[in-house]
């Protein structure tokens, strides 16, 4: 059979699929099926910087300064008693690290500077493997410049690095100006991959009730393009690891992606809409695809498409765009 292995943040791992940061592995039970059904590693659910600062502020407020209302605060939990959101993370990083034999990633989402430094060292220190740090920043303002929103990033990365030994990848937004000039201070400043990219659930707007409303936007294949022509043209300038995220449904998405260059994807609506056995179902896919095309590797076709290695590498550049324009037809009985 062909060999799957491939490696991330350092890690060797068994093959390319790796779950991504979904809600489904608040279940401590979740993970465990993920690594029947065959996944590589798991990135465990995000642990956002505003639950840790709204737990803080209640910890503040009610157990160590807590305001006399007589009978009513003796209901109150003790401090040692209360169980904050990131206890119960660093809970679940010992847990998996006992019952699964894959890698176990972190997932820390957030915006600020302060802080990360003391919870990079907590999740180090129950046990992560490596930490993707998934830091989104919305400069909504004409005073923010692109060049702020890129230092923005490159501190709170130098922050962690400081101090914590373990892997650490930056999940990023598909909205920089200069990205392979942005991943190059990212891999100065010690990062040790990158995640393209990361999806947003926008607001919509209802016109029913007026209302902005927040909906789950589940991805397609199709959004899994944009990530392979910009991991197509980083593969070759930067030794880093490159992780494909959005848009992975099936062995056709992942063997796209390592053509152009990534060395694991991460799955993430798949899993939501079918559920574990997905992953498996890629694999024999992928193992059937690699034996039917005499490759013995994933390795043997890595990067292989990449900009750098492509005999036309305009093909991701500006001309593709051009290209395609020319080569559109309309439907049949489409008049103009």
């Amino acid at each position: 059979m062909p060999d799957l292995s491939t490696r991330y943040l350092g890690l060797h791992l068994k093959n390319p699929i790796v779950p991504s940061s979904t809600p489904l592995t608040r279940d401590a039970a979740a993970p465990l099926h993920l690594e029947d059904a065959g996944a590589a590693a798991i990135v465990m659910h995000s642990l956002f910087e505003e639950d840790v600062r709204n737990d803080e502020r209640m910890i503040d407020r009610f157990l160590i300064h807590p305001e006399p209302s007589g009978e009513a605060s003796g209901h109150l939990p003790g401090r040692q008693d209360y169980e904050s959101k990131l206890d119960r993370y660093l809970a679940q990083i010992g847990y998996l690290k006992e019952r699964l034999d894959i890698p176990v990633i972190a997932s820390l989402n957030g915006d600020s500077l302060s802080g990360w430094v003391e919870l990079g060292r907590e999740l180090e220190a129950a046990g992560a493997d490596a930490l993707e740090l998934n830091a989104w920043h919305l400069p909504g303002t004409v005073f923010e410049t692109a060049g702020g929103v890129e230092d923005r990033y490159i501190a709170l990365l130098a922050e962690l690095k400081a101090v914590v030994r373990i892997p650490v990848c930056l999940k990023l937004s598909p909205f920089f100006s200069a990205l392979p000039n942005f991943v190059r201070r990212a891999e100065k400043a010690g990062v040790a991959g990158v995640s393209l990219f990361n999806r947003f659930f926008q607001p919509d707007i209802d016109l029913a009730s007026l209302t902005v409303v927040d909906r789950v936007q589940l991805s397609t294949s199709a959004d899994s393009l944009l990530a392979m022509r910009w991991i197509a043209i980083l593969r070759g300038q930067t030794p880093i690891t490159l992780a494909a995220s959005g848009g992975i449904h099936n062995a056709a998405d992942t063997l796209k992606m390592l053509f152009a260059g990534a060395d694991v994807t991460h799955v993430a609506s798949g899993i939501l809409l079918k559920g574990p056995t997905l992953i498996g179902q890629m694999l024999k896919d992928i193992e059937r695809w690699l034996a039917e095309h005499d490759y013995d590797s994933v390795a043997q076709l890595q990067g292989s498409m990449s900009q750098r290695n492509h005999p036309n590498p305009s093909a991701y550049a500006r001309s593709a765009y051009l290209n395609a324009i020319d080569s559109f037809t309309p439907p049949a009985g489409v008049r103009y």
